[in-house]
């Protein structure tokens, strides 16, 4: 047996190009639908996972698909905001506990995700490392966030800016790296959270400069009114908040017009999130609340449904390629037949000559098989981070 694998090795290592030509074909043929229904598998789970686990959502008027990406998977952009009052006026309800979501900058490519306490809780986030969040200016990174920014406890990050001409007057912010949370498995561990008023520095709509009441920065004073104070374009503005400037960093205008992407709405019954659904079902309210899950598995329907017909037609892609790669192996056999002549004269039983062809045979379907099992290993690595930014593409 062994004489017959190892005249079928040098044969096909001969004929390398038609060799690579096959295992190639067949390698593509069999991975593309292994690929698919375990990509899709485990990516529909989580993503359903992480929906159902999500009682309400509630953001501006538009897209629910684009909601729940944004606020669930940190993927997109919301294209309008609500305001901070509607967190206030849900805690005043008594149904839920409103959660808040300022999702618009990044570290290192890495979503910075403004929130309060309640959401660690919520998602049951625990830290590994370092402490949770006690001020502004401070952050606590996911397990994948810290090892790609290469970052631990007690070090800085910093934001990234917007554009390079950023007319709005915000800054890169210098963070305090505070604490490292333990993985989950989710879209947390490569989010860097912050706390919403940090969110707000960021984007701007806080700041800090100098006090300049002191008689330090009277350089910079224009003209006094009382209380009110104009300076120039000189007043040094904090790109760090520290515990010695932290009182300088203040806000301008209601904090309840304050601008949030999004909230999560935890009713503390079934009946509660009925109650506080029914609230924003009106066609006139500025506010839309829905249930992830729902928008979820609308998605997800649309996405099987192109599944049958992808799958349908790798099927009909795969019987050609097994016919062709059959006529291949025939067509092979006869433009052979001189050299299967000549091993019948040196003695070569018929048995033993179509044992060797068999052989070349299985050889390439062995290997093509650990190819395609490799690929479908990587597939199920990096599969749902491409059905996710798929998703978030298109919507």
């Amino acid at each position: 047996m062994t004489d017959i694998l190892y005249l079928a090795w040098r044969y096909l290592l001969f004929n390398r190009w038609k060799t690579a030509v096959l295992i190639t074909a067949i390698t593509v043929t069999m991975f593309l639908p292994l690929a698919l229904e375990l990509v899709l598998e485990r990516s529909t789970e989580r993503l359903r996972a992480r929906a159902a686990a999500t009682p309400l959502l509630l953001g501006a008027p538009g897209s629910p698909l684009e909601l729940v990406l944004s606020s669930l998977y940190f993927n997109g952009e919301v294209p309008a905001t609500l305001s901070y009052g509607t967190v206030q006026a849900i805690g005043d309800t008594g149904l839920a506990t409103a959660i808040p979501l300022q999702i618009g900058s990044r570290v290192g490519g890495k979503p910075v995700v403004g929130t309060s306490p309640d959401y660690f809780s919520f998602r049951e986030l625990t830290v590994a490392r370092g402490r949770p969040i006690a001020l502004p200016g401070e952050a606590l990174l996911g397990a994948a966030a810290a090892r790609t920014l290469e970052v631990s406890p007690g070090e800085s990050v910093v934001t990234e800016s917007e554009t390079v001409f950023d007319v709005t007057g915000s800054y890169p912010l210098k963070l305090h790296v505070v604490g490292v949370l333990n993985a989950n498995g989710t879209p947390d561990d490569e989010a860097v959270f912050v706390d919403v008023r940090t969110a707000w520095i960021i984007d701007g709509i806080g700041h800090g400069h100098e006090d300049l009441s002191r008689p330090e920065a009277a350089a910079n004073v224009l003209q006094r009114d009382g209380e009110n104070i104009v300076a120039n374009a000189a007043v040094i503005q904090y790109r760090e908040i520290t515990s010695t400037n932290l009182r300088d960093f203040h806000f301008h205008g209601d904090i309840s017009d304050f601008p949030l992407d999004a909230i999560i709405a935890v009713p503390a019954d079934d009946k509660s999130g009925v109650l506080l659904e029914g609230r924003y079902q009106a066609p006139t309210t500025s506010v839309q609340a829905i249930r992830p899950v729902v928008v979820m598995d609308e998605l997800l329907a649309t996405v099987f449904t192109v599944r049958q017909y992808v799958l349908a037609a790798v099927g009909l892609v795969g019987v050609a390629t097994f016919a062709t790669i059959a006529l291949v192996f025939v067509l092979s056999a006869r433009l052979r037949r001189g050299e299967i002549d000549t091993m019948k004269r040196i003695g070569a039983a018929p048995g033993r000559i179509g044992a060797m062809l068999g052989a070349e045979i299985a050889l390439v379907l062995a290997t093509s098989v650990v190819f395609a099992g490799t690929l479908t290993w990587f597939a199920t690595l990096w599969g749902e981070s491409l059905l996710h930014w798929m998703l978030s593409a298109g919507a």
